[in-house]
């Protein structure tokens, strides 16, 4: 389990960008389990929408995409940044809202050297409301512009 300090010590990302409050459970080379409190003071939710606000799709696979950050990190990636790549079969499920709780599971499904496949699912109340699968780059070098 770790806290959001922790995740901070792991994660280049900042508010509001930092999209994990919370890891629940890591399981090495397999799985993570992270959590995001989703509040009506969300930066996101002036713009998207403010009379009905919504989580952004991408968010929430960005969400996803750091708790595979920590895992990748627990996993022998410790030390080296994590770039997203693609994303693929993105589906949405449920709008995500202020108070929602999104309960976010990464597996691994491969690495081969320097690029890792994960696939990943959001859940809010034990219900399914995003899934995707993402490949990302684990480099100890930052990356060029151009």
């Amino acid at each position: 389990m770790m806290n959001n300090t922790e995740i901070r010590n792991i994660l280049p990302h900042r508010y509001p960008f930092l999209l994990v409050d919370r890891i629940t459970s890591i399981e090495p080379d397999v799985k993570a389990i992270g959590i995001k409190n989703v509040t009506a003071n969300e930066p996101f939710f002036q713009g998207h929408f403010p009379d009905y606000p919504i989580m952004p799709g991408v968010l929430i696979v960005e969400a996803m995409a750091q708790v595979s950050g920590i895992l990748a990190y627990h996993s022998g990636a410790n030390g080296k940044s994590t770039y997203f790549m693609s994303i693929e079969k993105a589906k949405f499920r449920k709008p995500v809202v202020p108070g929602d709780q999104l309960r976010l599971e990464v597996n691994k499904v491969q690495n081969r050297k320097n690029v890792w496949k994960f696939s990943g699912q959001a859940f809010v109340d034990d219900k399914l409301v995003s899934e995707a699968e993402f490949t990302a780059m684990v480099s100890d070098q930052e990356l060029e512009n151009g």
